[in-house]
């Protein structure tokens, strides 16, 4: 299971993924907008002050790290790639809908915090990073 101090933080994150689903869902127009929790920019500044936290424990990246180690780390790098991918359709949705300028904010942090998490796991698991190593290209 996760850490305790863990757990909390990826409850909270899991009941905000609900409510900026149903922002996405919810046009400000609609009936039953009034009623739809909308993701405010508090909670990209928690996130924000979770990294903040969690990057103390890490030592500082001296380069680009490969994304995996242990089962955790690997499924929170994996959620990593895809709340880019949440990041990159909802940037497209917002070129033709009106949707909460919060949302995509909230998402590019969120999966900031989640590559600081999948180091936090890593780091306590005592598994070491494997640098990304750049081959030169073939001649």
């Amino acid at each position: 299971g996760m850490p305790e101090d863990l757990d909390g933080a990826l409850a909270r994150i899991q009941d905000e993924l609900f409510a900026l689903g149903a922002d996405l869902a919810t046009p400000a127009e609609a009936k039953a907008s009034s009623k739809v929790r909308r993701v405010a920019p508090q909670d990209a500044e928690w996130l924000e002050r979770m990294i903040d936290r969690f990057d103390e424990e890490i030592p500082p990246l001296r380069s680009f790290v490969l994304p995996g180690g242990g089962p955790a780390a690997a499924g929170v790098h994996l959620a990593r790639a895809l709340c880019r991918r949440a990041e990159r359709a909802t940037v497209t949705l917002s070129r033709s809908e009106k949707i909460g300028p919060a949302t995509v904010v909230y998402l590019n942090r969120l999966s900031d915090f989640l590559f600081t998490l999948g180091r936090v796991l890593n780091h306590r698991a005592r598994v070491t990073e494997q640098p990304w190593v750049a081959k030169a290209p073939d001649s």
